[in-house]
C-alpha cells in the first residue's frame, strides 16, 4: 500500500471516529438518565381531558383518574386547583435522594431538630438507622423525622434538599408544584390533583419507590440498640383492598384535609392512576377512593 493510500484511510478513520464520537454525544444528550436505578426521565406523561365523564358524586376538594395505560383522563373535580399536598411530598423526596446514587448502607441519627414538630414518630431522638430503612419510614408510615433525617444526611440542610425537590419538579415540567421542605409539613408544599397524578407516574419510574409503597409492613432495624427493632405499618388502606396497589402515598395536614395518590391494578391487569385531595375524614378518604375506583374499572372493562 502507498504512503498516500495509507494517509488517505488514515484521515478517513480519524473523520469516521470524530463523527461517531459526536454522533453517541448526541445520543446521551437526547436521552438524560434520571434516578438511581438509572432509568430515562420520561418527559411524556401528559393526559387526555377530552374524554372526562361526569362520574360519581365525592366528597372531597379535588381528584382526578386517569387510565394508566393510555393517559385518558376518566374523571377530574377541580383538577387544577392549587392545594397543599402534605406528606404526599415525600414521594418527590424521595426520588430526590435515590437520584443522588448514594450508598443507601449509610447511616444517619435522628437528631432532636428531626423531631421538632414532627407529628408522630416511633423513632426516638438518638436512633441511628441505615438511609434504606429511613426511607422505609418516610414512605411507608410516612415518618416525618426519617425524611428530615434523610434530607440532613444527603443534602446538609433542609432548606437545601427543599431547593433540590423544586429542580426536580421544574425537570418534570410540573408548573404549578412548590415545595419548601420534604415533609410536607409546611402548608406551602402545594401542587394540583393533575400534576400530582404526573408526580406518582415518575414516583413509579423508581423500582425503589415503587416496591417500598407496596408493602403493607417492613421492619427496620435501630442500630444503636443491641437486636432492636421497629416495625412500620403502611398507612395506605388501599394495601388492603381487591385492588394491587402498585405504588402510592397519602397525607394529612389541617390545611390539607386528607389525601392520597395511588397506581392501582385491577385482577384483569387495567391501571388506574388515582388522586383525591382535600377529604374531610381519614376512613373517607379511602372510602371516596374506593368509590372512584370502582367506577373507574367498570368504565374501562
Amino acid at each position: 500500500m502507498s504512503m498516500r493510500t495509507y494517509g488517505f484511510f488514515g484521515k478517513t478513520s480519524f473523520l469516521l471516529g470524530v463523527i461517531l464520537f459526536f454522533f453517541a454525544a448526541t445520543v446521551c444528550f437526547l436521552e438524560p438518565t434520571d434516578g438511581h436505578t438509572g432509568a430515562t426521565l420520561n418527559t411524556g406523561y401528559h393526559f387526555d381531558f377530552d374524554q372526562v365523564s361526569k362520574g360519581p358524586y365525592l366528597n372531597l376538594k379535588s381528584a382526578i383518574l386517569v387510565n394508566y395505560d393510555n393517559g385518558e383522563v376518566l374523571y377530574a373535580k377541580n383538577a387544577d386547583l392549587v392545594r397543599p399536598v402534605a406528606s404526599i411530598s415525600k414521594l418527590v423526596a424521595a426520588m430526590v435522594v435515590l437520584d443522588k446514587g448514594i450508598d443507601l448502607n449509610r447511616t444517619a441519627i435522628i437528631t432532636r431538630e428531626d423531631a421538632r414538630r414532627s407529628s408522630r414518630s416511633r423513632l426516638r431522638v438518638g436512633s441511628k438507622l441505615s438511609l434504606l430503612d429511613l426511607l422505609h419510614a418516610a414512605l411507608i408510615s410516612s415518618d416525618n423525622r426519617a425524611t428530615r433525617a434523610l434530607a440532613r444526611a444527603t443534602s446538609g440542610s433542609i432548606d437545601a434538599f427543599g431547593r433540590e425537590m423544586n429542580d426536580k419538579a421544574e425537570r418534570m415540567g410540573l408548573e404549578h408544584t412548590v415545595f419548601y421542605e420534604p415533609t410536607g409539613l409546611d402548608t406551602r408544599n402545594v401542587s394540583t390533583a393533575h400534576e400530582v397524578a404526573r408526580i406518582i407516574h415518575y414516583a413509579c419510574d423508581y423500582d425503589a419507590i415503587a416496591r417500598i409503597t407496596s408493602l403493607k409492613t417492613h421492619r427496620v432495624k435501630l442500630l444503636n440498640r443491641k437486636n432492636s427493632y421497629c416495625n412500620l405499618s403502611n398507612t395506605n388502606r388501599l394495601l388492603w383492598s381487591p385492588y394491587r396497589v402498585l405504588a402510592g402515598k397519602t397525607g394529612y395536614i389541617r390545611a390539607a384535609d386528607y389525601c392520597l395518590t395511588a397506581l392501582v391494578r385491577n385482577s384483569k391487569g387495567e391501571r388506574l392512576t388515582l388522586v383525591t385531595l382535600g377529604v374531610p375524614g381519614d376512613r373517607l378518604r379511602f372510602k371516596e377512593s374506593r368509590r372512584l375506583l370502582d367506577w373507574g374499572f367498570r368504565k374501562v372493562s
